[in-house]
């Protein structure tokens, strides 16, 4: 019953922005932490930003600060990832999560890794 789904990735070039979205069912994310994570060809999966479950605070990568700004609308169970000044290292594939939390210094699912499938952002020079 529990899924995420991402859309809005996509082909971009250089500099140009894309917003992507994460639509939840079978649950809210405002009963979680959610967050975006992304997964560049040949490298490990990494966060890029988390918000807590009640909405407090928000956890951004140094990668992204000032460029990608999260948002959410919890009555429609929706994430929505605006990204500005996009460059060829933002290349991945973006995935959504929500029972997120950060730790440290990063971003992690606490019990359950709740995933999206996904939606590619190839950005081109």
């Amino acid at each position: 019953d529990v899924q995420l789904m991402e859309s809005g990735g996509g082909s971009v070039q250089a500099g140009g922005s894309l917003r992507l979205s994460c639509t939840a069912s079978g649950f809210g994310f405002g009963d979680y932490g959610v967050g975006w994570f992304r997964q560049a060809p040949g490298k490990d999966r990494e966060y890029i930003v988390c918000i807590d479950e009640s909405g407090d605070r928000t956890y951004y990568t140094d990668a992204v600060k000032g460029r990608f700004i999260m948002s959410s609308d919890e009555s429609n169970n929706k994430v929505y990832l605006p990204m500005n000044r996009l460059n060829p290292e933002d290349t991945a594939i973006y995935y959504c999560a929500a029972d997120v939390l950060f730790i440290g210094n990063a971003c992690y699912h606490r019990h359950i890794e709740f995933w999206g499938t996904g939606t590619p952002v190839p950005v081109s020079s």
